[in-house]
């Protein structure tokens, strides 16, 4: 809103109007807005929310603290919600087709995970809803993502291309196509030319493989969206660490975004060019404020829980965020502990149905694994012995993701 404004505005005399047009100052002002917004009207939504007795339903599972979050706020996540969708609608590009499948993305995954809480609470049980209704609204969110890519004429990339010195064999220089192309192209790690065209994969189909990219590019974008929101919402277990974890992924994101919208940096970084992406950065800077937000009333001990209204919307936008700046391939490095967390719900539950109730954690998520003693149940895997503090648990992962975003980061120069 306020961005036409200026845009409006541009050929007075006014002073300070050309500022709306550097993605920095945009992004500046997004995310003091959603830091300020969560901050304050957080305390707000928690009042509400205690009032109307909106409350964690715990389940006792022999965890240390675990008993005294019974009847914490829960649907926290409307704060993340509410903070990053403001800051857009007033700083962000309405018209930049990449803002708006962001703001698409928050809306969708977020009104998942609010009718899952609603659910929850209103029966006053851990049964939100089906599981499938769950993916099957993820799979939903990835194919609109995929299709936009596809068909929307603007959502496009430039094709970086090495110039190598015969005498050095070293890269003398980053050149950049004449034209914009559309074509299902991400960046891989540690490889000298690391776009990779899905394209690639469907050689075999001839005179279709480029159709053929494309259909291997939505079974990606799928499988991303669902494996990441899904990751998310099962690593939120403890105070803060979603919270956390993801603004950590985001600022890196970010970064990407803004080398990525940029032909300057892209060139030094020798990354594809993605026109328009650059103002992803200002949904992100939103994101991360509204993190930052949420986190003063988040951490531990909390006062407020996400919930899946908060949850399965982080880890959906991550995984969308990535994929528009063509980076999802990124994610395995970036977003480890996510997929981790979701690999060890699937080999907990396959190998106990396996071995007839044997188990490989003591406790899945695996977060909740390291809040066990040792002994107190049969496990294959019994390390560590005695149990972790909970906030220690967080910081410790929070220091993984950190390491993460740094080794995903230097992939782009590491070839």
């Amino acid at each position: 809103m306020l961005y036409s404004l200026f845009s409006m505005l541009q050929d007075s005399a006014i002073p300070g109007v050309r500022l709306m047009t550097y993605i920095t100052f945009r992004s500046g002002v997004a995310f003091v807005l959603s830091l300020l917004l969560a901050v304050f009207v957080g305390r707000s939504v928690i009042h509400r929310l205690q009032k109307m007795q909106i409350g964690e339903i715990i389940r006792d599972l022999s965890l240390e603290g675990q008993l005294r979050k019974t009847g914490t706020p829960t649907m926290g996540g409307l704060i993340i919600l509410f903070a990053i969708l403001i800051p857009c609608l007033l700083v962000g590009n309405l018209t930049n087709v990449y803002m708006l499948l962001m703001l698409l993305t928050t809306v969708w995954l977020g009104t998942i995970g609010f009718v899952d809480d609603y659910k929850k609470l209103s029966k006053h049980n851990k049964d939100g809803i089906k599981g499938k209704y769950k993916i099957i609204g993820q799979v939903g969110i990835a194919v609109i993502v995929a299709a936009a890519m596809y068909a929307n004429p603007s959502m496009v990339i430039v094709e970086n291309r090495e110039v190598i010195n015969s005498e050095t064999n070293f890269v003398e220089d980053v050149v950049y196509e004449n034209e914009t192309i559309k074509s299902p192209q991400t960046t891989i790690p540690f490889v000298k030319n690391n776009n990779f065209n899905y394209s690639w994969l469907t050689e075999w189909m001839g005179k279709y493989a480029e159709a053929g990219g494309w259909i291997v590019f939505l079974l990606i974008t799928i499988f991303i969206v669902t494996a990441t929101s899904n990751g998310a919402n099962l690593n939120d277990g403890l105070d803060g660490m979603t919270a956390g974890l993801s603004a950590i992924a985001a600022v890196a994101l970010a970064v990407m975004a803004y080398l990525g919208g940029s032909i300057v940096y892209s060139s030094y970084l020798n990354i594809m060019y993605v026109p328009g992406s650059e103002e992803l950065v200002v949904y992100m800077a939103a994101f991360i404020g509204a993190l930052i937000g949420f986190l003063w009333y988040n951490a531990s001990p909390a006062q407020v829980f996400m919930g899946d209204t908060g949850s399965l919307m982080l880890g959906g936008v991550l995984a969308v965020f990535a994929i528009l700046i063509h980076k999802e391939l990124l994610l395995p490095i970036l977003l480890a502990l996510f997929y981790i967390e979701d690999l060890s719900v699937i080999m907990q539950v396959a190998y106990f149905k396996r071995t007839g109730g044997k188990r490989i954690f003591k406790m899945t998520p695996l977060h909740h694994h390291f809040q066990k003693d040792a002994g107190t149940v049969e496990a294959l895997i019994q390390r560590p012995m005695r149990a972790i503090a909970e906030q220690k648990i967080v910081t410790r992962f929070w220091i993984i993701g950190i390491i993460l975003a740094v080794v995903t980061f230097v992939t782009l120069k590491i070839r």
